[in-house]
């Protein structure tokens, strides 16, 4: 990357599913940094056990190695330091004080091995000098940059990074970057936004050059992934409405496709998801943007479907910008499905717009309640001037 600094990416070409849970349709990556001064080497975060092998073939060559940086405990960054440990047995880590606990306890580090840095310390490798900033809950509460201040490279591990599988060692292809990086965004970072604010802030004082995280390829322009992160932070919900749906018999399909022309002739963006084929990486992608979100269910057993219970946890746990927030649905002797619903949204602070909630396929006076819904959503997005 720069004299004496080295990206090891431990290239994940085939892995499909992340923490048994985020669809990986991309691959992803787990990069290493190897950093030697005049005087120190140090090596900044690990990779995957799964790729162990290749981490370690990488550094055959390596005759000493001084520090492990620590800047994330998760597994796929820091489940290689044992092992790294047993080639460099000299070696120290070191993490935030809030990482320590997490290293012993997840990957049996021994305390004796594990310095904590406050922020803003500095660790000298000679003629380079290592900064360390902590960013808690970026996004687990013991994270932290590292800042190469002769060099002008910033290690955000997790942060700003993508789950991408590419041979590039920077963003080149900008659009596919753009998506992948959004879509890790959505699904990892959006809960946590509001403490990206305050750490995006701390990044303005530093002169940087190049961005390394441990997924994805790394930023040789900055300001490419700085003003992406800007947008999804900081701005406004744009004037769209997303509707995740499931539709048993055809009644909710029809609900939600007379909504989407409603708001449609209103002016309104809709982005529709059904929920029983969507890849629920472009609907947490959707809901990034979105000022209004709308659950379309039927009733199972008086309660709501299935899917449309998980896409409504999904969207209370990733709490997005959404304002407002509704709910539409059928049902053929009885629901719970709106109070059940509702207990479900806590986290986001939306205003509540009345469901419609019907019996049955939906008649002429259910379909003027959809239009009714439609209008209430676009002047709403015309009260708060959304774009």
């Amino acid at each position: 990357m720069k004299d004496g600094v080295y990206m090891i990416p431990a290239v994940h070409w085939e892995r499909r599913l992340f923490d048994s849970l985020i669809p990986l349709p991309d691959g992803t990556s787990y990069n290493a940094y190897l950093v030697e001064g005049s005087e120190k080497t140090a090596l900044i975060d690990t990779v995957d056990p799964m790729k162990a092998e290749f981490l370690m073939e990488q550094l055959k060559d390596v005759k000493r190695l001084d520090y492990i940086v620590a800047n994330h405990a998760e597994q796929d960054h820091s489940g290689c330091i044992s092992l790294v440990l047993e080639k460099y047995p000299e070696a120290k880590v070191f993490a935030t004080p809030k990482a320590k606990p997490m290293l012993m306890d997840l990957l049996l580090i021994p305390e004796d091995k594990i310095i904590t840095v406050e922020d803003g310390e500095t660790l000298s490798l000679g003629d380079k000098t290592l900064r360390f900033i902590h960013a808690p809950w970026v996004h687990w509460p013991e994270t932290m940059f590292t800042y190469l201040e002769e060099d002008k490279i910033l290690f955000t591990c997790d942060f700003l990074g993508s789950h991408l599988a590419t041979s590039e060692m920077y963003a080149t292809d900008e659009c596919r970057v753009y998506e992948a990086a959004k879509r890790y965004y959505s699904e990892i970072m959006m809960p946590f936004r509001t403490s990206i604010q305050k750490n995006l802030d701390k990044l303005k004082d530093l002169t940087i050059d190049i961005i390394a995280p441990s997924h994805g390829p790394a930023y040789n322009k900055p300001e490419f992934i700085i003003n992406a992160y800007h947008s999804w932070v900081f701005d406004e919900p744009g004037n769209i409405a997303v509707i995740p749906f499931v539709s048993m018999h055809g009644s909710v399909k029809k609900m939600v496709e007379h909504l989407e022309g409603a708001l449609k002739e209103r002016g309104v963006i809709v982005k529709p998801f059904d929920l029983t084929v969507t890849d629920l990486g472009q609907l947490a992608m959707a809901l990034v943007d979105a000022a209004t979100v709308v659950i379309g269910t039927p009733a199972v057993l008086a309660g709501a479907h299935p899917d449309a219970i998980y896409a409504t946890y999904l969207a209370n746990a990733l709490r997005p910008k959404a304002k407002f927030i509704s709910i539409i649905g059928s049902y053929s002797w009885g629901s719970k499905a709106i109070d059940q619903l509702s207990g479900l949204l806590a986290n986001l602070k939306a205003e509540v717009i009345p469901p419609v909630f019907i019996k049955g396929f939906p008649k002429e006076a259910d379909f003027k309640a959809l239009e009714n819904l439609a209008e209430t959503i676009a002047q709403k997005h015309r009260e708060n001037n959304l774009k």
